[in-house]
C-alpha cells in the first residue's frame, strides 16, 4: 500500500481535525496542513496559522505546512521559522481553485504565469532550509497546458509533486486525467503522489492497476466522505455507526469549546461531507441545514444517529 496523507483542505482538515481523527482511526502516515499565509520578512505568523505549526498541537504527527504565496522571500522566511520549529518539510500550493486566491496570481493562479513560478522556485530550492515540495493543477483551462508545466517542474529539484490532475476551471467536477499522473511518473526525476477522487478501496485498486509504481496517494474528500477510508485501505474493517458518532462527538466538543456556538456552522460544513456515509445523505442534509443554535443542531444530530 503506498504511503496515505490527509490533503489540506481549508476550514476542514486543521490540527483539531487531524488530532481528533487520529485518535480514532489511527494516523495517516502523513498530514499536510490547510494552506497558510507566510508572514511579512521579519514577522511571525498570524494567530490562527500558529496554532497550525504549533508543535504541541501535531504531537505525534508527520505534519508538512502548506503555504500559499508567490514570494519567494516570504517563503523562505517561513520555511526558516518552521525548520526552527522542528518540521522537516514545506509545501507549495499550486492548486487551489478558489476565485478570490486564483485572482491574486496565488494556488492554481500561479500556472498563469510560468516564467514566474519557474523563477520562484529557482529561488525557494536555492534557498530555503527546508526542502520544498509542490501541490499542483495540471492547468487552468486545458489539459494540453501540462507539458510546459511539467517541464518547468522538472528543471527543479522539489521533495515531491503532488499531482491533482484537473485544471483550475474543473474545480472538483468531471473525472482525475490520469495519463497527466501516468507522465509525471515517466518524467519526473523527483518523487510524486496522486490527489483526486479516491473515494473507495475500489478507487484505489484501480489506481494501483494502472499505475503500479504509485508511492503515495493523498486523501481528501474521501477521507471526510468516509473517516474510516485509511483503515479500510489497509485491509481493516468498514465504518461503524458507532464509530462515526464517537469522532463526530469529540470533534463538535472540541470544536465547541474553541468557538463555542460557532462551532455548529464549522460542523456543518463538515456534514457536507460526512452525509455520504450515510444511505440518505439528502435525509442528512435536510436535518442538519438550517439549524443555527447548539440546542438546534444536537437535536438534529441526535435524530440522524437514531
Amino acid at each position: 500500500m503506498p504511503l496515505l496523507s490527509l490533503a489540506p483542505m481549508e476550514g476542514l482538515t486543521g490540527h483539531t481535525f487531524r488530532r481528533i481523527h487520529a485518535e480514532c482511526f489511527g494516523a495517516l502516515d502523513r498530514y499536510y496542513t490547510p494552506f497558510l499565509t507566510p508572514p511579512r520578512v521579519g514577522s511571525s505568523f498570524g494567530k490562527r496559522d500558529c496554532g497550525e505549526v504549533d508543535p504541541a498541537n501535531n504531537q505525534g504527527l508527520d505534519v508538512v505546512p502548506q503555504l500559499l504565496t508567490k514570494n519567494a522571500d516570504e517563503f523562505v522566511w517561513a520555511a526558516e521559522l518552521l525548520a526552527k520549529m522542528g518540521y522537516r518539510e514545506v509545501n507549495l500550493n499550486v492548486g487551489c481553485p478558489s476565485g478570490t486566491v486564483v485572482g491574486k496570481g496565488r494556488g492554481a493562479g500561479f500556472l498563469r504565469d510560468l516564467d514566474a513560478l519557474d523563477a520562484f522556485l529557482s529561488e525557494v530550492c536555492d534557498r530555503s532550509p527546508l526542502p520544498a515540495s509542490v501541490k499542483t493543477r495540471i492547468g487552468i483551462a486545458r489539459d494540453e497546458e501540462y507539458e510546459a508545466i511539467l517541464e518547468m517542474y522538472c528543471r527543479h529539484p522539489l521533495a515531491e509533486l503532488i499531482v491533482h490532475p484537473r485544471v483550475r476551471k474543473d474545480f472538483y467536477r468531471g473525472k482525475p486525467r490520469w495519463e497527466s499522473y501516468g507522465e509525471t511518473l515517466r518524467r519526473a526525476s523527483f518523487p510524486v503522489a496522486y490527489n483526486g477522487d479516491i473515494f473507495t478501496c475500489d478507487d484505489m485498486d484501480a489506481l494501483l492497476a494502472a499505475y503500479p509504481e504509485t508511492r503515495h496517494v493523498m486523501l481528501g474528500r474521501g477521507l471526510l466522505y468516509n473517516p474510516a477510508l485509511a483503515r479500510m485501505l489497509h485491509g481493516g474493517p468498514a465504518l461503524t455507526l458507532d464509530e462515526l458518532k464517537r469522532f463526530h462527538d469529540k470533534l463538535f466538543c472540541a470544536y465547541e469549546g474553541q468557538m463555542g456556538g460557532n462551532a455548529v456552522f464549522r460542523m456543518k460544513e463538515w456534514w457536507s461531507y460526512a452525509q455520504h456515509a450515510f444511505d440518505d445523505p439528502q435525509t442528512v442534509h435536510r436535518a442538519v441545514r438550517k439549524v443555527r443554535t447548539i440546542p438546534d443542531y444536537q437535536a438534529a444530530i441526535a435524530k440522524i444517529f437514531s
